[in-house]
């Protein structure tokens, strides 16, 4: 993150205060290292119990007041829970339960008290499938094994992981969850912040209705976010310094594979006689409506969508961005996947047998680019490529929605702050195009207010104050 701000920061700080109302009011809230080649509809976990947040407080673990460790910091459950600050969502999402909002959307779905309901403490609280033990608590929010794993257990890497001499590899085979991988923590967070299969983890289009906001997700961007260690040179070692192109890359195909294996669930993708909404684009509906002479058609064509006019269009603003991607870091995939992507969009507008199918092989096309990407370092070249891919004339023409604007502007500053991060621009120098990143903020500040045409000029000059740092 970084730079000045005025629309960036008044767009991020609302869309994750949405999404922390988000894992915050409903939808709310693998072991192997090997990054997966088939796209899931639930992030891996293991039969480990959870032990719960106060397990990990001690002064000598994650719970001192400064971060005066020589390893980690230890003050991790001081950033988790600060009540302030954006670090400290997760810790928040319970409490969010019993707000008026949260109390409201439960009454509306019938469910009983939202700090109880099952369809919320799925995402609002560590739903600890695989047990828990005595100091777990459902009011610490979404804890550390929530996203960790569980740590417990006669074969759990509680004691292991501070243990002389051990490795992270030995804690990753006893169910530390490997967040360095990609592909690992964008199916994680996905669990949440779009939906999984797995009991109180999947969000509807009746939550919406009930309430809900808008739900939108950047992996990148919300781990810088939520983000509560260092990457010194310690940290390296054991691990690897993240790439942060590749892991924006990997996190657009996850959620395409992600949103297309659930549509296609047979208990998931469909509500009565209708298609599920929550997967369609919210603002192709929800739209001004003018009788009379003064009325006029809101409709943009999408080369993107071969769909008739009047139909709801799939939200697509993960493919767009992994169809960036794919021309600059996967060319030889990158045909194959446009081309299942409109055949997913065509199908949409014949039967759901056809549109399952093509689901199907769409999210069977994002896993092989999510593990193609998992495999890719990204350069100078390539980030600078990307952002001039997402802003050009084969992709551009497709923001017709807000969705998938939002999703843009998102990248192309995730993608800055990687080239300033990798020390290929300096932050001087990208403060310069900040200014224009600010303009598109502002252009998707106002979903109501947005404008295709406006929106796409806004970006471009973006891209080309970013371009104009090479």
């Amino acid at each position: 993150m970084g730079g000045k701000v005025s629309g960036r920061l008044s767009f991020v700080c609302g869309l994750f205060g949405a999404a922390v109302l988000g894992i915050a009011l409903f939808f709310l809230a693998m072991t192997g290292t090997a990054e997966q080649a088939v796209a899931s509809s639930a992030s891996a976990s293991t039969g480990n119990v959870h032990v719960g947040v106060a397990s990990c407080a001690g002064s000598t673990c994650h719970g001192r007041s400064e971060p005066t460790g020589k390893i980690v910091r230890q003050d991790e459950i001081l950033q988790w829970q600060n009540a302030s600050s954006r670090t400290g969502a997760h810790s928040r999402a319970f409490a969010a339960l019993a707000s008026a909002r949260g109390q409201a959307i439960a009454a509306k779905m019938g469910i009983g008290r939202a700090t109880s309901a099952g369809e919320c403490l799925g995402c609002h609280a560590d739903p600890a499938y695989a047990g828990k033990g005595p100091l777990w608590q459902v009011t610490d929010g979404v804890g550390c094994e929530a996203c960790h794993g569980g740590a417990g257990g006669g074969n759990g890497w509680l004691s292991t992981h501070y243990a002389v001499g051990q490795s992270h590899a030995t804690n990753v085979s006893r169910g530390l969850y490997p967040l360095d991988q990609p592909r690992a923590r964008a199916e994680k967070c996905l669990d949440c912040h779009l939906g999984s299969d797995r009991p109180g983890q999947f969000v509807s289009h009746r939550i919406m209705a009930a309430g809900h906001p808008r739900v939108s997700f950047e992996v990148d961007l919300f781990s810088a976010l939520q983000q509560h260690h260092d990457e010194d040179p310690d940290y390296v070692r054991r691990k690897h310094r993240t790439d942060n192109v590749q892991l924006w890359a990997v996190g657009q195909a996850s959620a395409v594979g992600r949103a297309t294996s659930l549509f296609a669930s047979p208990g998931l993708g469909t509500d009565g006689i209708f298609p599920e909404i929550y997967f369609f684009d919210c603002h192709s509906c929800h739209r001004q409506i003018v009788d009379g002479p003064a009325g006029k058609s809101n409709w943009v064509a999408n080369p993107g969508r071969p769909i008739p006019s009047g139909m709801p269009p799939f939200n697509d603003e993960n493919m767009i961005m992994l169809s960036a991607a794919a021309k600059i870091a996967a060319p030889g995939m990158a045909a194959a996947f446009d081309a299942d992507s409109k055949a997913f969009h065509a199908a949409l507008a014949k039967d759901r047998p056809a549109a399952v199918a093509a689901a199907r092989r769409l999210s069977a096309s994002a896993g092989r680019l999510a593990d193609t990407l998992g495999r890719t370092a990204f350069g100078r070249a390539e980030t600078f490529a990307i952002i001039d891919a997402i802003a050009g004339g084969a992709i551009s023409p497709r923001f017709t929605d807000y969705e998938g604007s939002a999703q843009a502007v998102m990248a192309v500053d995730t993608l800055l702050n990687a080239l300033v991060r990798q020390g290929h621009v300096s932050e001087d120098r990208a403060r310069d195009a900040r200014g224009a990143i600010d303009r598109a903020y502002k252009a998707v500040g106002n979903s109501n207010a947005y404008r295709p045409a406006e929106f796409r000029a806004a970006l471009g000059q973006a891209a080309a104050s970013i371009r104009a740092l090479k």
